[in-house]
C-alpha cells in the first residue's frame, strides 16, 4: 500500500530549499538511499464541531458547498427568514433566525430542543451533556443570535416540498450545520511516522474515525491552503489511513516529487476567502459584505473566472489612483477604526 511522505528534516533540523540548486541536490542525495520507518507515534483526538452559521461564515459555506454567489446566499437567507407557506398545517412560518448577525450565541430553548432531536434521532452517545457554547468574537454586536432553524424538529425533508431548489438547499445547509453544532466531538485515531533515508527525515500522516460525532451529520467545507500551510500537523486528520507501519521497517520508493512551494503566490480570492478576509481586516460589516463583492462585480473592477476573482485594467486603475491619492482612505484599517 503506498503513502505519501513530505520532507521535514536535515541532520535533525528543520529544512529549507531556497532554490532549486538546493531541490537538485536533495534529490540527488535520496535517490539511492535505504528509506527506514524511525518513529511510528499514536495519538488520539478530537475534532470539535464548528459554531453554528453567522453572517460571513454562511456566506463563505454557501460558496463552498453550493457555488452560490453572496447575493444570492443572502436573498434565499431573507426568503428564508420572512416566511414560507407550508400549507394547511403550518401555514406561513419563518423557517430560520435573522441572517444578519455576527453572533454565535444560541437561545437556550433552542439548545433544548435540539438535543431532543439528537437524542430521538441519534442516541445518547451524540447528545453532550450539557450544550456546546461557542465564544462569539469581542468585536461583534450580538443584536441577533446565530443563524439556525426556528424549529429543529422541522427537517429539510419534511418541508422539501415547499421550498425551491436554492431555498432547499440553503435551508438544508443551515439545519445540518446547527444540529452538528449541537452534538458530540468526533474522535480520531491519528497516526504519525518519521522515516529517514540518510541523513533526511520525512513525515507521514493518517488517521481513522474512531467515533464520528458530530460527523455523522455534518463536515465543514475547506478552502484552499497556501502552499507554505499545507502539510501541518493542523491537517493530520484529514488524511487517509496509513498502512501498518513498524519502527525499523524498510520501506519503497516509489517515487521523489519536488514541489518548490516556496514560488508560490498564495491563492487567488474566491467568494468564500474574500469574505472571511473581509471579515478578519474589518471591513465592513455582516451585512455588507454581499453589497460590497456585488458593487466591485457590477461596475466591473474584478472578473469572476473559474471560482476566483482576478482584478480588470479598470479595477487595477481606479486602485492606483486612489491608492495615490487618498491613502488614507485606502488604509484596510480605516473603516475598522471609523467603526470602532
Amino acid at each position: 500500500q503506498q503513502f505519501d511522505a513530505g520532507l521535514t528534516q536535515f541532520n535533525n533540523k528543520k529544512i529549507e530549499l531556497k532554490s532549486q540548486e538546493d531541490a537538485d541536490k536533495v534529490l540527488s542525495d535520496l535517490k539511492d538511499a535505504v528509506y527506514t520507518v524511525a518513529k511510528v507515534k499514536k495519538s488520539e483526538r478530537q475534532r470539535r464541531p464548528t459554531a453554528p452559521f453567522i453572517t460571513s461564515t454562511i456566506q463563505q459555506e454557501a460558496a463552498r458547498k453550493l457555488g452560490f454567489s453572496s447575493k444570492r446566499t443572502m436573498t434565499v437567507a431573507q426568503q428564508l427568514y420572512e416566511g414560507i407557506d407550508l400549507g394547511t398545517e403550518g401555514g406561513t412560518a419563518g423557517l430560520i433566525t435573522y441572517m444578519r448577525t455576527d453572533s454565535t450565541r444560541i437561545a437556550a430553548e433552542a439548545q433544548v430542543e435540539a438535543r431532543q432531536y439528537i437524542l430521538t434521532n441519534y442516541g445518547e452517545k451524540y447528545a453532550p451533556l450539557r450544550p456546546n457554547v461557542y465564544k462569539t468574537k469581542g468585536s461583534a454586536q450580538d443584536a441577533h443570535e446565530a443563524i439556525r432553524p426556528t424549529s429543529t424538529f422541522r427537517d429539510p425533508e419534511s418541508v422539501k416540498g415547499k421550498l425551491s431548489s436554492d431555498q432547499y438547499k440553503l435551508y438544508r445547509l443551515i439545519w445540518l450545520r446547527f444540529v452538528a453544532s449541537q452534538m458530540t466531538p468526533a474522535i480520531l485515531d491519528v497516526v504519525t511516522a518519521d522515516i529517514n533515508a540518510n541523513s533526511y527525515t520525512f513525515r507521514a500522516a493518517g488517521s481513522t474515525i474512531r467515533f464520528d460525532g458530530f460527523l455523522r451529520v455534518y463536515s465543514e467545507g475547506k478552502d484552499e491552503a497556501p502552499a507554505q500551510n499545507r502539510n501541518t500537523d493542523a491537517d493530520d486528520e484529514e488524511k487517509p489511513p496509513l498502512p501498518p507501519l513498524t519502527e525499523g521497517q524498510l520501506l519503497d520508493l516509489l517515487k521523489l516529487l519536488p514541489k518548490q512551494h516556496f514560488t508560490e503566490p498564495p491563492p487567488r480570492f474566491s467568494e468564500a476567502t474574500l469574505v472571511k478576509a473581509l471579515e478578519e481586516q474589518g471591513i465592513g460589516r455582516p451585512s455588507t459584505y454581499a453589497s460590497i463583492i456585488s458593487t466591485i462585480q457590477d461596475r466591473t473592477y474584478v472578473e469572476l473566472k473559474e471560482k476566483r476573482f482576478y482584478p480588470s485594467d479598470l479595477g487595477a486603475a481606479v486602485t492606483d489612483y486612489l491608492v495615490k491619492y487618498f491613502p488614507t482612505i485606502m488604509d484596510v484599517h480605516f473603516t475598522a477604526d471609523m467603526e470602532d
